[in-house]
């Protein structure tokens, strides 16, 4: 089968053929149908992140799938069931975490992850996988499924902040999305469309006209430049946000967030920084928490019950959003136009079959 896979630092992916996989007991065989292109896939091709599954010299990409249950093999799902895979498994044998339902909270070296760290991913014609980490989806979904698993990502770290601010009583009227990327745009969509907060900003380097700028006005969101207005700023310019979602990976907006955050409010921290070293004055951000009972938190990965939850939210996405949000989905003969950038780029996918 064929198979689209890096050698990490590489800088390209290619396509390669590689046998197609045998169910063990208590697996399913999957045949794929698209898998999504994110920001981590081009990191992991950069080299800045993950390794290779142990003995391999590649790794087969993808962490964002959907496919159809080819061979149910005795599990209980039904063969011809669009099913939507989890990301991490356990390294060797079980540990607590899995045990508990709670692979996301699972600290280094008690995972891996497919596509990412140690295991290979989704993007292959057939994969397979324990019938516990394959999430059924609705078939007419099947064309969106891999949305899922960013979706399943917000879904954790909303329901992290809210868990932080249950103590008291809490409404959250107005939210600040640090990042116009794919999941930034998908978390203010879900802010705006589905939990309909009273007032919603996003946070981007873009200059007008840009598709993902377009979104965010259409979404009835405001765009906020930070390059006119850097994130400690816009209470002064807008408001000051009950919670802050950072997906941008900039250092320094982990520390700004605290000043962007209203009294009570809880900055989520998504993005994964380079190393880099700056001042900041401590002394203040930590009266800014104290004094105004302020919350940050970091959040990755997610489970089954995040994924579950995300199908969920996908169905009442408007589909004017999701068609503007995916601008490009390409089968395997052009399967590296799914991993260019540039300015018509958002939400992109590799398409290895149709449902």
């Amino acid at each position: 089968m064929q198979a689209i896979a890096v050698e990490p630092g590489a800088g390209e992916p290619v396509l390669v053929e590689t046998p197609r996989p045998e169910p063990d007991p208590g697996e399913a065989l999957v045949r794929t149908l698209r898998v999504g292109v994110d920001g981590t896939d081009h990191e992991v091709i950069a080299g800045h992140h993950g390794n290779l599954p142990d003995g391999a010299s590649q790794l087969v990409l993808g962490h964002e799938a959907v496919g159809v249950v080819e061979d149910a093999n005795g599990t209980d799902l039904e063969e011809g069931e669009v099913v939507v895979p989890t990301v991490r498994r356990p390294p060797n044998g079980t540990n607590e975490y899995f045990e508990r339902g709670e692979p996301d909270m699972a600290p280094d070296g008690e995972y891996v992850e497919r596509g990412i760290v140690g295991a290979h991913g989704f993007m292959a014609e057939y994969f397979t996988s324990p019938a516990e980490y394959l999430v059924p989806i609705p078939a007419d979904l099947a064309s969106l499924g891999f949305l899922v698993e960013p979706i399943s990502i917000t879904e954790k770290a909303l329901e992290h902040a809210v868990a932080s601010r249950s103590a008291f009583d809490w409404d959250l009227e107005s939210a600040l999305v640090l990042g116009n990327g794919s999941l930034g745009l998908l978390t203010l969509a879900i802010f705006e469309t589905v939990l309909d907060v009273d007032r919603t900003y996003c946070l981007g380097r873009r200059d007008r006209p840009h598709p993902t700028i377009d979104l965010i006005d259409d979404l009835g969101s405001t765009y906020v430049d930070s390059r006119e207005t850097p994130v400690s700023e816009i209470p002064d310019v807008h408001e000051a946000a009950d919670l802050v979602y950072e997906a941008t990976g900039h250092a320094k907006h982990a520390f700004e967030t605290v000043d962007a955050l209203a009294p009570n409010g809880v900055g989520v921290l998504l993005g994964v920084p380079e190393p880099w070293s700056f001042e900041v004055d401590g002394g203040r951000l930590h009266r800014e928490l104290v004094l105004h009972n302020k919350a940050l938190l970091g959040t990755v990965n997610s489970h089954r019950g995040h994924f579950e939850s995300a199908v969920d939210t996908l169905a009442q996405l408007p589909e004017w959003f999701t068609d503007d949000l995916v601008t490009g989905v390409y089968g395997l003969e052009d399967f590296r136009a799914a991993f260019e950038t540039g300015d018509t780029v958002v939400k992109t996918a590799v398409e290895f079959d149709t449902i």
